[in-house]
């Protein structure tokens, strides 16, 4: 049968399985697994000497293990604040810890009172799962939502359960008929105990969706602009192709190359040449739409999709790009004073085409572009019939 020394043995094998998980993400160097680590350790001991009440003197299984146990869960409302990169309510939280502390002294010490002590323990524990809720916000990403949701939920039904087991036991120091030793005493004892377990899974999911969701960022941007990744703009161009397909709807490609970017990091160095790439991408995004999509496919070639357009609005993007991206020495917002210009080569979905013959037939324009002189967009021809070589803007 289920007795509370059973309760807070198993509780103690469980801090040490999630100490052991947490102790797996170490690596990850992601806030808040050091101090969800720190709080499952210090939980052993108290837990422990919990358990060895009757055995061990009662300063040690009351006033020290109280008085840890309060930090385990301190440690954990500090885990989640840092690891959201919130601030840590230092002032507050010792305030409420020494207050808490301080009942159970009283509450030994002064006046015996069993009761009192959990009420006062209670209180705190509640406040801190309260703060977690508060702190834990609804999340965006996909990957994140049901991690997040859970810790919420989680941290939402413990403050709530510890309101309910301060409420019975602050009553039932003055009414003991409410105290039997039933169902609800071993249930409110529960709450008490696998709090920490319950949210500290809630933290090993928070931060194991983290991990996962960094590491898909990673798979599918480019580390130095932010970009969208090649393989990344490969699986959305797929799925354009599709939705173009299915409704018979434009889809425009333009691939951009930066001019003699060789002579830029030869002559002022990679750094400035990083910063050119990265002044690239974001004056191109500035340009497009919404709905557009830029990536950098490798070195200083970069694509951009551009879904439900036509020829006419295609091209227009493209001045109005190649334009943006034509930076003179004298201007002052471009990285180091540093003067660079772009090819553009364009070009228009054909019927039963794949990506990879849009790609080709606009990197035939590019190359166009490139050979006509750079600083120009050119378009490539239709299949089968004569082609417009290209639109080279003024100065171009």
């Amino acid at each position: 049968m289920l007795s509370t020394l059973s309760l807070l043995l198993v509780t103690t094998a469980m801090s040490v399985v999630m100490l052991l998980v947490l102790s797996s993400l170490a690596d990850s160097k992601l806030a808040g697994i050091r101090e969800w680590g720190q709080a499952n350790a210090v939980a052993i001991p108290a837990l422990l000497l919990f358990a060895a009440r009757g055995i061990l003197p009662d300063l040690l299984t009351i006033e020290l293990a109280n008085a840890v146990f309060l930090g385990t869960s301190t440690l954990m409302y500090v885990g989640f604040r840092r690891h959201l990169g919130q601030p840590v309510p230092w002032r507050m939280l010792a305030a409420g810890a020494a207050a808490a502390w301080s009942g159970v002294v009283v509450f030994h010490l002064g006046h015996e009172s069993m009761p009192l002590r959990i009420a006062s323990v209670s209180a705190y524990h509640s406040a801190l799962c309260f703060g977690i809720f508060a702190s834990v916000p609804a999340a965006r990403e996909a990957r994140l939502r049901y991690a997040y949701r859970f810790t919420r939920t989680a941290a939402l039904l413990l403050g709530v359960g510890h309101v309910c087991r301060g409420l019975y036991y602050a009553l039932d120091a003055y009414r003991p008929v409410l105290l039997p030793p039933d169902t609800a005493n071993l249930m409110f004892f529960a709450i008490g105990t696998l709090a920490l377990p319950a949210l500290t899974l809630g933290a090993v999911m928070m931060a194991n969706a983290r991990v996962i969701a960094d590491t898909s960022y990673a798979a599918d941007h480019d580390y130095l602009t932010g970009a969208p990744s090649r393989r990344a703009f490969f699986t959305l161009a797929e799925r354009e192709l599709a939705r173009a397909r299915r409704k018979s709807s434009g889809l425009g490609l333009l691939l951009v190359d930066a001019d003699h970017f060789k002579r830029i990091n030869d002559t002022y160095g990679h750094g400035v040449g990083d910063q050119v790439l990265c002044d690239l991408v974001a004056r191109t995004q500035g340009v497009i739409r919404e709905v557009d999509y830029c990536a950098r496919l490798g070195g200083e070639e970069f694509a951009v999709l551009l879904p439900d357009a036509d020829a006419a609005s295609a091209l227009a993007v493209a001045e109005r790009l190649r334009a943006a991206l034509d930076r003179p020495a004298r201007d002052a917002a471009s990285p180091q004073g540093v003067a660079y210009t772009v090819s553009i080569g364009l070009a228009m979905l054909e019927g039963g085409e794949s990506i990879g013959e849009l790609m080709q037939r606009a990197d035939r324009a590019l190359y166009g572009a490139k050979t006509a002189g750079r600083n120009r967009v050119v378009c490539a021809p239709i299949q089968g019939a004569p082609g417009v070589p290209g639109v080279p803007l003024p100065g171009g």
